[in-house]
């Protein structure tokens, strides 16, 4: 399960990569420790670019009767995606990039575990594939949320975990952000395990376990 992950560059960074000046994010900072149930940067295509703004973490599909089945929804597996006609609707029309430049995971040893810290070699930002929803209160007042769609592990992530989120090559970036593509087919080819040649892992301060812990310090090497 990816349930914690970092996107500390400058909103001006993601604008580049993402080829937008269309931001509707209002406050942006950098997150050293994103958790599930926050509103996080997220990209999705609007049919004439590409739009950086934010979703809640943890999907709320528009047919659920409340808002609370997010809090349990952070991740999709690749795998299953398909089996359930809702989800396959999403993954046909409804698909984001959530931006990150590393996700937290929990490596047992000797009856603990170590949080490491995952990112790419050269430190950049990655794309973490997403699909997302849009749900409306009965006062009208809409909430959109999103989860991350994970796969099997990659040799580096497999010494630590058993799943692996989507990490998206930047040559299919464009195919999963066009609005107008809606082949799940050709899109299932694209959630597979990222190149682990390309990526790094090292140990991090156990701070990160708490969602309150939220600065530059957890990046640390522990």
């Amino acid at each position: 399960m990816c349930g914690r992950y970092t996107i500390t560059v400058a909103l001006e960074e993601l604008m580049l990569k993402y080829y937008t000046q269309d931001v509707t994010i209002k406050h942006y900072a950098p997150k050293y420790n994103a958790a599930p149930m926050q509103n996080l940067p997220a990209v999705i295509g609007t049919g004439a670019g590409n739009r950086v703004g934010e979703l809640r973490w943890g999907l709320v599909p528009s047919w659920a009767a409340d808002d609370r089945s997010g809090s349990k929804m952070i991740n999709i597996r690749a795998e299953t995606l398909q089996d359930k006609p809702s989800f396959k609707k999403l993954l046909s029309s409804r698909r984001c990039i959530i931006p990150a430049d590393g996700f937290y995971e929990w490596r047992s040893q000797g009856g603990s575990k170590q949080p490491m810290r995952i990112m790419m070699r050269d430190g950049c930002v990655f794309s973490l594939a997403g699909i997302y929803d849009i749900w409306v209160n009965a006062d009208g007042k809409k909430l959109g949320t999103c989860a991350i769609i994970t796969t099997e592990p990659n040799a580096l992530t497999a010494e630590i975990h058993n799943r692996m989120p989507v990490i998206l090559r930047p040559e299919d970036e464009n195919n999963w952000l066009e609005r107008s593509n809606h082949d799940v087919d050709s899109l299932a080819k694209l959630m597979k395990p990222y190149d682990a040649s390309k990526m790094r892992a090292y140990p991090v301060s156990a701070k990160v376990g708490n969602v309150r812990n939220d600065s530059k310090e957890l990046l640390e090497e522990a």
